[in-house]
């Protein structure tokens, strides 16, 4: 028999479940249960003898070993054929047990070489066993503070998931934004390319519009210095020409006195 893999959790030992074959029908199938004795591999040590008890108290026990099947679902895997069922112990812990689990919890994160921060799924799963096996060792004693605990370790691992959850779209959220990003910035070099060629070209026309400014200027200021010249000139001829009509007036006035 190969035990399924080692828990915190505290079982009992486990039961060869066979199936009588014989009859075609799935009604007529029985189910044939025989304990097996525990091997010096075995997760969990044989049971105390339990005594006998009375019926409230046998009642009472059997309504507490529902709830913990409940609780903490029995084990099962197959081998060779055969099904192996192994379900969760109902035995009182004592002081020694949770001292023992301690050292167990830490001896098994220390193998396992669990982070000691940040996330772990190992340093994880290990804490939620020793949870279970508290809750295990609780419900015994009290099966209403054991469903109790339940609740709370219930909501604490949909928080969980939901932080999960939260954490995973906001990853894909991130790589979309990259993605777009990327995307974005190609689109944005093309578009600098696009206004650098703009750019270039508005200041070749710029150059060329000043170099005709410059041209219009300079002919203009020509044209007015020809335009002031002549002006000039022209005044001055006026002047020559005044000049000469007075003096002439004025010899033909001074005879006939």
């Amino acid at each position: 028999m190969i035990p399924p893999n080692a828990s915190l959790v505290k079982y009992d030992n486990p039961v060869l479940v066979s199936r009588n074959t014989d009859k075609k029908t799935p009604r007529a199938k029985a189910l044939k249960t025989s304990p097996t004795p525990p091997s010096a591999t075995g997760p969990v040590p044989n049971p105390p003898n339990k005594q006998k008890l009375s019926p409230v108290d046998a009642k009472a026990a059997q309504q507490t070993d529902e709830i913990l099947n409940s609780i903490l679902p029995p084990r099962e895997w197959t081998e060779n054929g055969q099904l192996w069922v192994q379900q969760v112990s109902s035995t009182p812990a004592t002081r020694l047990d949770v001292v023992n689990l301690q050292e167990e919890l830490d001896r098994r994160l220390q193998q396992r070489q669990a982070r000691e921060t940040g996330i772990c799924p190992v340093r994880r799963e290990l804490y939620s066993q020793c949870f279970d096996e508290l809750i295990r060792q609780v419900t015994i004693n009290c099966a209403e503070r054991g469903l109790l605990l339940l609740r709370v370790r219930d909501e604490i691992r949909m928080t969980i998931a939901a932080y999960q959850t939260l954490y995973e779209s906001s990853v894909a959220f991130g790589m979309r934004k990259a993605l777009q990003a990327e995307q974005g910035k190609a689109d944005m070099e093309n578009k600098i390319c696009t206004l650098e060629d703009e750019k270039r070209d508005l200041e070749r026309q710029v150059n060329e519009l000043k170099a005709k400014c410059e041209q219009i200027e300079k002919r203009a200021a020509e044209q007015r210095q020809v335009e002031e010249k002549k002006h000039t000139e022209e005044i001055q001829f006026l002047k020559r020409t005044n000049t000469q009509l007075k003096t002439q007036l004025e010899g033909i006035i001074a005879p006939k006195k």
